[in-house]
């Protein structure tokens, strides 16, 4: 009993620490990345997400894939502009602008926090 309460709680830390690493990402990025204009390209065979292409500041042309899925309300047709942030030391660090995602995020922390939670209460019990 006490090697499954102990992994519950540690699933629900990994849960908390993905959900909290995403928010600290996003905000990072939107706070202090650059914004670009990205163009929208067609999504490769056998892959979900299509494919931003951008020039960063300095010049250079990146090329990453989308962040986020294509969605009912935010399609990402192929030949969209859509904004975004990137980070100027990683330009393959970016955020749509409009599409964070900050609510996958949250749920990942609070649903992480309660197996969390339970793990440490089955854990103290099993003892």
């Amino acid at each position: 009993m006490v090697v499954l309460a102990v992994f519950t709680a540690l699933g629900g830390l990994v849960a908390l620490l993905a959900g909290a690493y995403g928010l600290r990402r996003t905000r990072r990025i939107t706070a202090a990345g650059e914004v670009a204009q990205a163009l929208v390209k067609a999504v490769p065979p056998g892959a979900e997400r299509p494919v931003l292409q951008f020039e960063t500041g300095d010049g250079r042309v990146v090329e990453v894939v989308s962040p986020v899925p294509p969605s009912r309300r935010h399609p990402l047709a192929a030949g969209d502009r859509v904004r975004i942030a990137y980070d100027s030391d990683d330009p393959r660090e970016t955020v749509v602008i409009g599409h964070e995602r900050r609510g996958i995020d949250r749920g990942f922390v609070v649903a992480g926090a309660a197996v969390l939670a339970l793990g440490l209460v089955l854990t103290v019990l099993a003892l």
